[in-house]
């Protein structure tokens, strides 16, 4: 009896190792769950499509490739402050491994969502003042990401170049977008080192600016955008007003320079998607931890000119310019 036991003992021991083995096989088989990122852009206009676009791009190089190996939710906001809330929602609900919010209200609506899991902020100018991290060398938290922060010193300095008799400069922005606030502030203290007379105009939001617009061209010599996503959706309405007076527009932003500026050394909008993606992908395989990796800075832009509309304006640009341009940056004919 009691080796009938025994040998019931060991069947039973058997059929349980055997099992487990089955199940670990079984495991093994299966293919590695997909990651699901959730990508929260603020609304639609050619810079912030541009950065979506490097951003798949920079993932795809650490090879993650979306439907295959990696799930993307793609949300635009449509510059709608609910929808944000809602989106992130969304993505806090569905548990995403990781969000990337395009633009500061994007990533801010993620910030105040998600708390545990990483948060990449895509292009956002200042991460610190916008208060999404502690510091920008050591953000402490699961906040990290890409700045897209323009080289203030640089492009006021191709104003003076382009320009070497201007008496007045004014710049435009958004007064409810902190990261154009934010620029204003410090180009305004450029502008006072260089002894440049600046006078400053704000928008509420698009339905001001043609009379702002208008209002200003009739003071100013020049007119300066920062970083501002309300007027790159609109940049053709402050164009069309500016033109009517001859004056020209040096944007912070390279497409905005293709969408009717004169003038800029810009950070290139798809490398600063591709350096998020890229930043995203190290964090999604354990490399990197947003707490201790810092915020990418893109310190000099390249220079891109808009002849044509140099030529509409009748505004001579200087050779060396151009040629840089042609060279090493971009000339639009």
């Amino acid at each position: 009896m009691k080796k009938n036991y025994l040998i019931s003992g060991v069947i039973l021991v058997l059929v349980a190792i055997l099992g487990v083995a089955f199940f670990q096989e079984k495991q093994a088989q299966k293919p590695p769950a997909k990651p699901t990122v959730g990508i929260l852009q603020l609304m639609s206009h050619p810079a912030l499509d541009a950065i979506h676009r490097g951003i798949i791009h920079g993932l795809e190089e650490e090879g993650y490739r979306p439907g295959k190996n990696i799930q993307i939710d793609f949300q635009n906001a449509q510059n709608d402050q609910s929808n944000l809330k809602t989106m992130s929602t969304k993505f806090a609900n569905e548990d995403a491994d990781l969000s990337i919010g395009i633009a500061t209200p994007s990533a801010q609506a993620l910030a105040n969502t998600i708390n545990k899991k990483p948060v990449i902020l895509g292009a956002i100018t200042d991460p610190k003042g916008a208060g999404l991290v502690k510091n920008n060398q050591k953000p402490g938290g699961n906040i990290t990401g890409v700045s897209d922060q323009a080289p203030l010193k640089e492009q006021l300095g191709l104003i003076k170049q382009i320009m070497p008799k201007l008496k007045t400069l004014g710049i435009i922005y958004t007064s409810s977008d902190d990261s154009a606030v934010a620029q204003y502030k410090k180009f305004a203290k450029l502008c006072q080192q260089e002894r440049i007379p600046l006078k400053a105009y704000s928008i509420a939001n698009t339905n001001d600016l043609t009379q702002v617009a208008e209002q200003a061209v009739r003071s100013v010599d020049a007119i300066y955008v920062p970083t501002d996503n309300t007027i790159a959706g609109a940049m053709q309405t402050l164009v069309g007003a500016a033109n009517k007076s001859k004056v020209p527009v040096f944007p912070a932003v390279d497409t905005m320079v293709k969408a009717g500026g004169l003038a800029t050394y810009g950070v290139d909008q798809y490398q600063l998607g591709v350096a998020t993606g890229k930043m995203s992908a190290q964090i999604l395989k354990g490399k990197r931890k947003p707490a201790t990796t810092p915020i990418k800075f893109f310190r000099h832009g390249k220079l891109i000119i808009n002849e044509k509309q140099a030529s509409y304006l009748g505004i001579r640009i200087p050779a060396t310019l151009l040629r840089e341009a042609q060279q090493k940056g971009e000339l639009i004919k």
